[in-house]
C-alpha cells in the first residue's frame, strides 16, 4: 500500500526518479478505484448497434462525482510519477507527449514505461534502488 500511495506523497515533485513498483502500483490503485467505483455507481447498458449489440458501463449520479473528483486529485501525481519515471532511464520528461501521437505514443510509453531505469546515478538523481550506490556483496 505503501507503493500505491507514495505519488501522492510526492504531488508535485517533478524532479528525481521513481522505480517501476511505484508507476505500477499507482496504475494499479487507479484502476481499482475505479472498477470498486463502477462496481458500487456503474450502470450497465446493452444497446443495440448496427452490427448487433453494445455493451457499456458508465457512472452516474455521486458515483461520477467521486470519480471525477478522484480523477482531478491524481491527475497532478500521474503526471509527476510518469516525468519521474522517465528521468529513471535519463530520458527527459518532454517524452510524455509521445502520448498525444494517435496508437503508437500510447504504445511506446507503455514500453518506456516497463523498461529498467539506468543503474547508477545519472543526471536526475541517484538510483532510487540503491542510492548509496554501493555493492554489499560485490
Amino acid at each position: 500500500m505503501n507503493w500505491m500511495l507514495l505519488p501522492y506523497r510526492r504531488y508535485f515533485e517533478f524532479t528525481g526518479r521513481s522505480r517501476r513498483r511505484e508507476y505500477w502500483m499507482f496504475v494499479l490503485l487507479f484502476v481499482l478505484v475505479m472498477v470498486v467505483l463502477n462496481l458500487l455507481f456503474g450502470t450497465n447498458e446493452v444497446t443495440r448497434t448496427p452490427n448487433g449489440f453494445g455493451y457499456g458501463s458508465r457512472l452516474t449520479g455521486a458515483g461520477e462525482a467521486i470519480a471525477r473528483l478522484f480523477v482531478l486529485a491524481s491527475f497532478i501525481p500521474a503526471l509527476a510519477v510518469s516525468v519521474r519515471r522517465l528521468h529513471d532511464q535519463d530520458r527527459s520528461g518532454w517524452m510524455l507527449l509521445l502520448g498525444l501521437i494517435p496508437l503508437f505514443g500510447g504504445f511506446a510509453l507503455f514500453v518506456l514505461m516497463c523498461l529498467e531505469g539506468t543503474r547508477g546515478p545519472n543526471q536526475h538523481g541517484p538510483d532510487p534502488k540503491n542510492p548509496s550506490n554501493i555493492d554489499v556483496f560485490s
